[in-house]
């Protein structure tokens, strides 16, 4: 044990003043599910795993059990977890390449795990561990992949306990007004600004770009490139460490997809290219667009699975009040280069910085599994040799009769077209498919009990 490379980085943990560890792991709903252990603890985890509890992969994300134990449609077998398991551990496994300091907690270091099955494989309901298994498949066909991501979010100058007392209605926004690209809102809130900058730069989450959107309090961050597993640790990471930097300015940060009805909806665009070594598998200058034919068929699968796989972009009840038209958020299966109207959009045609933006998602997506989506639907179109679409020049539109396929308006249309999805089992996996469909049908009727403020102002005296 004196030799293992385990005691080694707690050993050097410890000479840095590091006193313990947060450890954990991403659910389904993009919660970072986790605990602090001391520095032994650490030791034997990094060495052999540890148990953790898999309710995390059997409630929802307020932490209500699921109680839909029945096979999801067109599927087979029971669900991952419930009382019918016993709700046991999971073997969860330390990913040491994931090692940082927590800047705003210090004397403590984060590492993340992948979840195991009974038998040792991936846990089937574990978002990073899909991640690596699309990423095998990539690698295997001779790519790898670089993403990145852009969020959009809200602050206010609320605390946890008065979101809750005032109900989530009447916040103070951080500041007034709209105000896209200002360098007044943004210097006016220097403090603020560094903070994030240079905090997410010490906890490895680099950050290319920051600035104000238009609306009140609303701030939108490109977190810089990198392989793709990587990638979607920072991009998760970065809305936790938010939402902590926040917290220690006395803010409140939200990534709901559209949190008022009268403002812009909050993307989380993710940008995405595949490589053959040093060279990029997107470029090829002899194409008169500049478009190699793997770029093509990448658009093609993603174009073509994009309708049955929108409940996997869009996990939320919200994300889809963000699906109406003039809000910048595409609504049909469609393609263009420097088009905005698009659900992909095509940037540096022609040159090594050749990269698809998927504008599809918000900022509320579980960044693993909407980049293990992209990535295995673009993948999916290249070993089919799929053609993408015409590519839309202007308004992409509503879709109809012009054949460009729309995108669902709803989750529960979503995740009946998820459920009934050949494709979607055949490149994510029969049992993650089907405890997500479960997750997200649980998720629809929660929604549908429901009584919201607009019912009650709308009917309560009227009728």
């Amino acid at each position: 044990m004196s030799d293992s490379p385990h005691l080694k980085l707690v050993q050097d943990l410890e000479a840095r003043g590091v006193t313990r560890a947060k450890i954990g792991g991403f659910d389904v709903d993009g919660v970072l599910r986790g605990k602090y252990v001391s520095m032994e603890k650490l030791k034997g985890a990094l060495a052999s795993g540890f148990g953790f509890c898999d309710v995390i992969f059997g409630w929802d994300i307020a932490d209500v059990l699921y109680d839909n134990t029945a096979p999801a449609a067109g599927a087979s077998g029971g669900p991952v977890t419930g009382w019918h398991t016993g709700y046991p551990d999971a073997k969860a496994v330390l990913a040491p390449e994931t090692l940082r300091l927590i800047p705003w907690e210090p004397g403590t270091a984060a590492i993340l795990a992948d979840f195991r099955d009974e038998s040792g494989g991936p846990h089937p309901a574990c978002p990073r561990s899909l991640l690596r298994t699309v990423i095998d498949r990539a690698t295997a066909m001779g790519f790898s992949a670089k993403f990145s991501c852009e969020f959009e979010f809200f602050m206010f100058q609320e605390t946890p306990h008065s979101l809750h007392e005032k109900g989530f209605r009447e916040l103070t926004s951080l500041t007034p007004g709209m105000f896209g690209y200002s360098w007044v809102r943004e210097g006016q809130q220097r403090k603020l600004m560094a903070d994030i900058l240079e905090g997410m730069k010490a906890f490895d989450v680099e950050i290319e770009a920051l600035h104000t959107e238009t609306g009140p309090g609303v701030y939108e961050v490109a977190i810089r490139y990198d392989e793709v597993l990587r990638a979607a640790d920072k991009a998760a990471l970065f809305k936790v460490g938010m939402k902590q930097i926040a917290h220690e300015h006395g803010l409140a940060v939200t990534f709901m997809a559209k949190w008022n009805a009268n403002l812009p909806g909050s993307s989380g665009h993710l940008h995405q290219s595949l490589w053959r070594g040093d060279k990029s598998a997107f470029q090829d200058n002899s194409a008169p667009d500049g478009l190699s034919k793997t770029m093509r068929h990448y658009i093609g699968g993603q174009c073509a699975l994009m309708p049955e796989l929108t409940a996997l972009y869009s996990p939320t009840i919200n994300a889809y009040k963000r699906y109406v038209p003039g809000v910048w958020a595409p609504l049909t299966a469609t393609w263009g280069v420097e088009n905005r109207t698009t659900a992909i959009r095509v940037i540096g045609a022609g040159t090594d910085a050749t990269r698809v933006e998927y504008r599809q998602t918000a900022a509320d997506i579980n960044p693993y599994i909407a980049m293990a989506t992209c990535l295995a639907a673009g993948l999916y179109g290249i070993e089919h040799e799929i053609e993408p679409p015409s590519q839309v020049r202007g308004d992409a539109g509503e879709g109809g009769s012009d054949g460009r396929a729309p995108i669902p308006r709803t989750l529960k249309e979503a995740a009946r077209q998820l459920s009934e999805s050949k494709a979607a089992r055949e490149i994510l996996g029969e049992r993650f498919v089907e405890h997500y469909v479960r997750t997200r049908e649980w998720e629809v009727r929660q929604y549908e009990r429901a009584v919201t403020d607009w019912e009650l102002k709308r009917y309560f005296e009227a009728v």
